[in-house]
């Protein structure tokens, strides 16, 4: 067995093989601290035929037992990917995935595995540096190191791998990942920061992963194996020549066409027409022509932003496309917004519900809840096509979890705004920056709803075009920007600072120079989103949509609950039936009635306070007879709360038998609390409370 390793904040990151996985091509065990992460690399020896792109799988799966835990529900195995599982592979195959060499086209598969489980917080980074390793020891062709690091900013200082006591004391976190040379993928969100202190942290982050690539080739220096050889596609001139002579002057006039569809479909009759043209009987060279023509409109369009700032729609490379926007129009919606940018559509729906609607966590952290959720659905139909419709794929998570950290840190605490809180956002048409639409747009319907959030946040996607030293960075970028682009960097913020930020590059790395340009004209873009929006509205409405549940809070004692709820939750579920509300009670004593109607509400929070109230000295009651003995009667003064009455305190005259007053069952009997002792214990006076009343 081989291995490396390196220390970190008191514990030794530590890369092995030899001993696990050895028919893989490669495969590697990391470890750090209590977590262990074994990652596998495997590529089919021929390459896959009639393809253009790189047929790449990257599954990160986190094993129940890693936490000496037994699956919960009725199947006790794993089941289909979580949230987290599907967003983590999306981690790992991001900074990977373009340090892959043109040409290659075998079917290759990633599987990091989370072995054991600890409180470094860290399965996801050592998963990233793994998988790299793993890629890097094998024959599989892979310019790497890859090296990952997550970031957490706490005021004005930088935590490096915060374990999972400290992020949650941390403002801001950020997981970076690159080479020794650059920095390749950055995800990120919390509290405000300016963009100088997010510059900052990625220098931090940087210099971090400089020691991780360092470990790498440390480890393939030993063990790695030599590398498959890869032939890049090799140009045929000839027939390049004769597409460009059938294309060129008409694709110049094509990709100018600011419409999508229209633009599209121009471009798509010019390469059938030159299809038509040059393909034989003899030879079917039709997929070499696509490559080809592809190529000539990646370059007319990258040349045409490069060299006359021009883009596809006449936009200059810091323009906003232009801005609308509608709010409250769906009747029943507790909030709604419709976002328009150019032609990106986002519908916006906010749904507000109680604890009971809280989504239910099981992870290997532990069991959570969650209040706040947003989900982006992206259907085919936003783009033209026909598609089976399917559960929400990897993409759909990952832009509506970054939409949702964007927005999670502006909403207002649980003990203001005691709500559950959903977001929908149905893309009804797509043209580049859906999830930064989503963003704009949960940010209206949240204030459409009435939801008190701190300040409004827009987002923003930026692009760029890079030709040796020429670079222009793009605001608001195109479908075709970002397909035909070197960068997807993704900005969420309010008027003070940036709330969420997500950056994957196609090169190998960018420049702090670029990036320092790119948040700078980010921000303004941002900023003059965010004054679009104002003008539509500007703070949140004053109250809730009338379809919106209520939800009132009382507080009670601890040692109260157990009345409320009842044996095996009888009281409660009373309650609900003769009210029709929702209730919820925590541990603390905290009480939240829910309900559309004020009247129920109000009815259910007497019944409460009725069965929590405690008796005074001194105070008259209105009472029922719940038993007579021979001594007196126990008379209920308040639901679940009850006094003896002593045959003496019945009636000034002097009392033979109870019976001859009042019999069990008789209501609205006038009492008076004459002691409370230590024990709770309550004796009650009727003769003093007639007394008290007839001399009012």
């Amino acid at each position: 067995m081989t291995n490396v390793e390196i220390e970190f904040k008191g514990k030794n990151l530590r890369l092995e093989t030899g001993l696990f996985a050895k028919q893989a091509d490669g495969s590697v065990i990391a470890k750090y601290g209590d977590t262990v992460v074994l990652a596998t690399a495997v590529a089919k020896k021929e390459a896959r035929e009639n393809i253009d792109f790189f047929p790449l799988t990257i599954d990160y799966q986190e094993k129940a037992y890693a936490a000496g835990k037994i699956p919960g529900g009725f199947f006790k195995r794993e089941g289909r990917p979580t949230e987290k599982e599907v967003l983590t592979s999306r981690l790992i195959d991001r900074p990977t995935r373009p340090l892959f060499p043109d040409g290659f086209y075998s079917e290759t598969q990633g599987i990091i595995s989370v072995l054991s489980f600890g409180n470094e917080n860290i399965s996801d980074i050592l998963g990233i540096i793994s998988m790299s390793a793993a890629l890097g020891i094998s024959d599989i062709p892979f310019d790497g190191p890859v090296g990952a690091v997550r970031i957490g900013i706490l005021k004005e200082s930088f935590v490096v791998n915060p374990d999972l006591q400290e992020i949650e004391e941390c403002d801001f976190v950020l997981v970076v990942a690159g080479t020794e040379d650059a920095v390749m993928m950055v995800e990120g969100g919390g509290l405000e920061i300016t963009e100088s202190v997010l510059l900052e942290a990625l220098n931090i982050a940087h210099e971090e992963i400089k020691k991780v690539v360092e470990l790498q080739k440390q480890f393939i220096e030993k063990i790695g194996k030599p590398k498959r050889t890869v032939t890049a596609p090799q140009l045929d001139e000839k027939l390049m020549s004769s597409v460009s002579d059938l294309s060129l002057d008409r694709i110049k006039e094509a990709i100018v066409i600011p419409d999508k569809l229209l633009r599209q479909d121009a471009l798509n009759n010019i390469l059938k027409d030159v299809i038509a043209q040059l393909n034989t009987a003899e030879e079917d060279v039709s997929k070499d022509i696509s490559i080809l023509f592809n190529k000539l409109e990646k370059d007319l369009v990258r040349n045409m932003i490069l060299e006359q700032g021009l883009r596809a729609d006449g936009r200059k490379p810091d323009e906003v496309r232009n801005i609308s926007a509608d709010v409250g129009f769906l009747p029943r919606a507790h909030g709604s917004s419709l976002f328009v940018r150019g032609e990106t559509q986002a519908l916006a729906v906010v749904t507000l519900g109680t604890a009971d609607d809280e989504q239910r966590i099981d992870s290997l952290e532990g069991e959570s809840k969650k209040a706040f959720m947003l989900h982006y659905n992206f259907p085919p139909f936003s783009v033209g096509e026909v598609k089976f419709l399917r559960s929400a794929g990897r993409r759909e998570i990952g832009h509506g979890m970054l939409a949702e950290r964007a927005l999670k840190e502006v909403l207002p605490l649980k003990d203001e705004f005691p709500y559950t809180i959903r977001i929908v956002s149905d893309i009804l048409e797509s043209n580049g920056s859906s999830s930064m639409a989503t963003v704009c747009g949960g940010t209206l319907a949240l204030m459409d709803a009435g939801v008190p959030i701190k300040s409004p946040v827009a987002g923003i996607a930026m692009g760029l075009i890079k030709e040796g030293e020429r670079t222009v960075v793009l605001t608001d970028i195109l479908g075709l920007e970002d397909h035909l682009g070197d960068m997807d960097f993704k900005v969420t913020g309010t008027e003070e600072g940036i709330t969420a930020f997500q950056m994957d590059v196609k090169i190998i790395g960018v420049t702090k120079e670029i990036m320092s340009n790119a948040l700078d004209q980010a921000k303004k873009g941002r900023l003059h989103i965010l004054g679009k929006m104002k003008d539509i509205l500007s703070v949140p409405r004053d109250s809730l949509a009338s379809h919106a549940p209520r939800i009132y809070t009382l507080k009670i004692k601890p040692d109260k609950i157990r009345d409320v709820i009842g044996t095996g939750g009888k009281v409660i579920r009373g309650i609900v039936e003769e009210t029709g509300v929702k209730i919820d009670i925590d541990d603390s004593g905290t009480v939240h009635i829910a309900s559309v109607d004020e009247e129920s509400a109000r009815k259910a929070i007497d019944i409460v306070e009725g069965i929590v109230a405690e008796a005074e000295l001194g105070k008259i009651y209105s009472g029922k007879v719940k038993r007579v003995v021979d001594f007196g009667a126990f008379i209920e003064i308040m639901p679940g709360t009850e006094g003896l009455l002593h045959i003496s305190q019945i009636a000034d005259t002097r009392i033979v038998k109870v019976t001859d007053v009042m019999k069990e069952g008789d209501e609205n009997i006038p009492v008076k609390v004459i002691e409370i002792d230590k024990m709770g214990r309550i004796r009650l006076s009727r003769k003093e409370a007639l007394q008290e009343q007839g001399s009012k």
